[in-house]
């Protein structure tokens, strides 16, 4: 029997339709859930009364900066000044992990920082009201740290580097919020080509977020993490997940806006009646699987063909089919005519293209859009992220706007997007937003060349805008440290972080803001502490 994970928003008893599927119900929120179910029985959840939506989770990749001086920081932490090193709050990480030996997540005494560190790719104890991973104390990683082979007692480590990177940026000793606490979860299902499902993301924030609660700390939660599979409107259920619980207990959550910006991965059009379109794209060598998701006003109606890079068509496939298979040489090509949902008005149609056996034949291909019915007309399609299918995927005449990742299009999240610090400029892999929309960045922080922890010790240079994010992580800490803990302004956080944010940021003359790249300017974590100092009247903040 194959199982499946469902992400499920509900109302009433869950546990009884998990019941009613052997199964059991996983709740992350009054709301929201996780089930196991087979496969084949998916259809059958849609006749429970319990069952307001579903959906399936979906495959994120890593997004793989210079100075804390550009950022406005130094003058923060500085002890004749604020004074604020994140004493008191929580730096939440979500990501590949953390080398816990590294010594800038160690105390002078070489006692580690990390209060949990939950491994979710080690089978053994996973913490209370989860099932799946390892869960590893403050007491354990010092017991560990403190014998020969520390890895024998916590194997957990981290191979890819990026959580150490990220880690050390947000709350390294050599970081921003250098006194905060730190829990980690390690997400994932393997090693090499690091990726984990949006499920795992849900079980993280919610796991994080409880923490932090019982040890009545703020937290700053960072998630460098990102996939172009979906509307990028921030209406999924992973995304109205991650806005609902951004406002229990008193987090931020801070997640960049990828690196897509200038992949070639969107695509967007317009549709005439009667007339056909026709959309090249190429794709790299060694690739076993990739996707195209196409999103339409459910108004217009059309038929699809794809021709592969060996000339072969699928044929023209249409709502008729909803559900189509085709095989071609080694390939096989699965497109699915999906429907509106209670959050949106839009279809999808995906296609998604995997190799039988060794890989899928690179080249060109040709996607050919056959109108029946236009009224809106407006197409827009995504390819995979860059860290799938690598820059040799591409349009041949792709959009720059509407290049976020997911979930950075989630309401009530803060969103970053990365710019070169040295010359000021934004970084040309920046995931952009869309001109004169809410869907832009909120700030931008430093992307290139940004020196962090490296995993197996030292220091590196990391680029991407999964380095720009911690940036903003560990500043919200600061911020919460001055507010809540200092006794400042005990409601400083969530949105109240974001708005003082953009309140703070850098801009320069001659620009438009707030805009599609830079959002409302560039940090600057000196100016927002200021700015929370003038709402204060009296010692008294009136909110």
């Amino acid at each position: 029997m194959a199982l499946t994970e469902i992400i499920v928003k509900y109302n009433g008893n869950i546990s009884a339709v998990a019941d009613s599927f052997n199964s059991y119900a996983e709740i992350l929120s009054s709301n929201y859930a996780i089930l196991s179910i087979d496969t084949n029985e998916i259809n059958r959840l849609y006749s429970f009364p319990e069952i307001e939506d579903i959906e399936l989770p979906k495959k994120l990749y890593l997004g793989a900066n210079t100075d804390l001086t550009s950022s406005c920081i130094l003058s923060v932490q500085n002890p004749y000044s604020y004074n604020l090193n994140g004493n008191g709050t929580i730096i939440g990480i979500i990501d590949s992990g953390i080398d816990y030996t590294h010594i800038d997540f160690r105390n002078t005494d070489g006692s580690t920082r990390i209060l949990y560190l939950w491994d979710q790719t080690v089978d053994g104890s996973p913490p209370a009201d989860f099932n799946e991973g390892t869960e590893y104390t403050q007491f354990q990683i010092n017991s560990a740290l403190q014998s020969d082979n520390p890895f024998n007692i916590v194997p957990s480590n981290d191979f890819n580097g990026h959580g150490t990177a990220v880690a050390g940026i947000a709350a390294g000793n050599n970081g921003i919020a250098f006194n905060a606490d730190l829990i980690i979860v390690k997400v994932g299902r393997n090693s090499g080509d690091f990726f984990t499902r949006s499920t795992d993301i849900m079980r993280a924030v919610r796991y994080i977020i409880s923490k932090s609660r019982e040890l009545q700390k703020p937290v700053a939660i960072n998630m460098s993490f990102g996939m172009n599979s979906g509307s990028h409107t921030g209406n999924s259920l992973f995304e109205e997940y991650l806005s609902e619980i951004s406002a229990e207990w008193k987090n931020v959550l801070v997640i960049p806006t990828g690196n897509e910006g200038g992949a070639g991965h969107h695509f967007n059009g317009l549709l005439k009646s009667n007339q056909i379109k026709e959309i090249e794209f190429f794709t790299a060598s060694g690739i076993t699987d990739f996707y195209l998701s196409l999103w339409k006003n459910f108004a217009d109606t059309f038929a699809v063909e794809l021709i592969f890079p060996n000339g072969i068509s699928s044929g023209v496939i249409n709502i008729e089919n909803r559900l189509k298979t085709v095989r071609v040489d080694n390939m096989t090509l699965t497109v699915i005519y999906g429907q509106p949902t209670r959050y949106s008005t839009e279809q999808e149609i995906y296609f998604n293209i995997s190799a039988n056996e060794n890989y899928i034949r690179a080249g060109l291909w040709k996607l050919r859009i056959i109108p029946s019915t236009i009224v809106d007309g407006e197409i827009n399609i995504w390819l995979p992220t860059i860290e799938e299918v690598t820059a040799k995927t591409y349009f041949s005449n792709p959009s720059v706007y509407n290049t976020m990742t997911l979930p950075s299009t989630a309401h009530k999240i803060i969103r970053v997007s990365g710019y070169n610090d040295r010359i000021g400029n934004i970084a040309e892999f920046s995931g952009n937003g869309v001109p004169d929309t809410t869907l832009i960045p909120d700030i931008a922080a430093p992307a290139v060349n940004v020196i962090s922890a490296r995993s197996g010790g030292g220091y590196d240079y990391f680029t991407g805008t999964s380095f720009a994010a911690p940036f903003v992580t560990g500043s919200a800490a600061l911020m919460m440290q001055w507010g809540i803990v200092n006794g400042n302004s005990p409601f400083l956080y969530g949105e109240r972080i974001k708005a003082f944010l953009r309140l703070g940021a850098r801009r320069s003359d001659g620009i438009i803001y707030p805009n599609q790249t830079f959002g409302y300017g560039t940090l600057c974590l000196s100016n927002s502490v200021s700015y929370m100092e003038r709402y204060q009247w009296g010692g008294f903040e009136f909110v």
